[in-house]
This record gives structure tokens, sequence and C-alpha cells, in this order.
């Protein structure tokens, strides 16, 4: 099975116990805590996916980390049962879809628009405003990045989709198009 399907299942276990328990925040925190060290952090999550070291000794990695900032006992026990069954490796991938699965629960679109100059709170309220009606969700939470080089213009992700209404690209479509020679003589 596949890591991502792998841990699609297990947050989504993760996710119904959360919500059982009354703890899906808390857990949430935990996992965005964990992702983000993932992601900051390249020798924990090589650790994580080394055969050499043992799940008992990742397990005591993991617990010295959450144990400190209090993370629940949800969280605790979850990495318990990761590590039995030997599944430290796809720890990373769980988070990150454990993140995915939080945002579908409580109706948040994550998004993100590239433009060559930081949003004012018009044009904000503006894509979110068409985040909203594309998505239908309740939520929006935009990610704001700046990129001179599009020239003008924006570049809009949501989900899958990308609305690429950049200068940039529309002078390499039209360079795309004059590289084809549709000139025809006459003589």
């Amino acid at each position: 099975m596949s890591n991502q399907r792998v841990a699609y299942a297990y947050a989504k276990s993760l996710m119904e116990l959360a919500i059982e328990r009354g703890e899906l925040e808390a857990v949430y925190q935990d996992f965005l805590h964990l992702a983000n060290l993932a992601r900051s952090n390249r020798d924990l999550e090589l650790a994580m996916r080394s055969p050499i070291i043992s799940s008992e000794k990742k397990l005591a990695i993991l617990k010295a980390l959450f144990e400190k900032r209090g993370a629940t006992k949800s969280t605790l026990s979850f990495f318990e049962i990761i590590s039995r069954k030997g599944r430290e490796e796809v720890l990373a991938d769980i988070a990150r879809e454990f993140q995915v699965q939080y945002q579908l629960h409580n109706s948040i679109q994550v998004a993100e628009v590239t433009t060559t100059f930081p949003l004012d709170d018009t044009l904000r309220a503006e894509f979110t405003k068409i985040i909203l009606e594309i998505s239908g969700m309740k939520e929006v939470k935009l990610t704001e990045k700046v990129n001179p080089d599009l020239i003008g213009g924006f570049v809009l992700r949501v989900n899958d989709r990308q609305l690429d209404e950049s200068l940039s690209s529309k002078l390499r479509e039209l360079k795309n198009e004059f590289s084809h020679n549709h000139y025809e003589s006459k003589i």
C-alpha cells in the first residue's frame, strides 16, 4: 500500500478518535507541530525513516518532543500504535493528511495567491470571495506570496486548480504562438 493511502487511513482513524474524545483541536495542534517539525528539521524525518534506528528509540524521540509541550493522550497513544506497527516513516505524511482532514471537517479551504505586490485588505477580500464561490466552503485560509517575475496579474491555486492571469504567462503564450510561423509568403 502506498504511503499516501496509509497516511490517509491513519489520519482518518485519528480524526474520528479525536472527535469522539472531544480533543480535535488539541490533537490538531499536536499534528500541526509535528508537520512543522518534520518540515523544518530534516534530521527528525530521516530518523523516523531510518531502518537502523529501532522503533523503541523512535518512540522515545517522539515522546521526548511531545510530552514537554503537553501533547494529548490520544496523540501519545497514536505514536505508540504507529511505533508498534513499525510505521514511523509515514508520520510526516500522516501529519499532513491530518491537516487536510481537519480542514475538510471544519469546511476550511486552503488557497494560495501569488502576486507582484503584497495584497491590501480590499484585494484579499475579493480573492476570499472568489475562493468561497469556487470551493463552497465556509472559511478560507489564504497564503499570500509575492513574485516580481510575474510582471503583473496573479496566480491563484485552489486544490488542484490553478488560475494563471499573470502577464509573464500571457507573454509566454504569445511568444509560443509567434514561434509557430503562421505567415505564408505569396511569392
